[in-house]
């Protein structure tokens, strides 16, 4: 993991948001600590990896969420390259549960 994300106060929001039992909570705290601007954001990056990773072009991913091409390169980056296997990992669980791949 990068060592940036990896201090004191980062362990401890890590903690904070382990500790979320449901949906609700999860909406409860996230608005609280994050901005709509920050949630919109984290949200199309999430949308834009599973796009990624079910193999969507730049111009349909574009099209669909809105995401500069930009954002897109960065999460493609992230994905292949210097990630750290979490969208993959979040991905394999989500499926598991049966959400619907995009």
């Amino acid at each position: 993991m990068n060592n940036k994300l990896n201090d004191e106060h980062m362990n401890e929001l890590y903690e904070a948001i382990l500790s979320l039992k449901n949906k609700e909570e999860c909406e409860a705290f996230f608005g609280d600590l994050c901005t709509v601007i920050e949630l919109q954001s984290m949200s199309q990056r999430m949308q834009v990896a599973k796009m990624l990773t079910n193999k969507k072009v730049y111009k349909d991913i574009v099209a669909e969420t809105g995401a500069s091409t930009a954002t897109i390169s960065r999460v493609n980056r992230t994905l292949n390259y210097q990630g750290s296997g979490g969208y993959d990992l979040v991905f394999k669980r989500l499926n598991k549960k049966g959400h619907k791949k995009q």
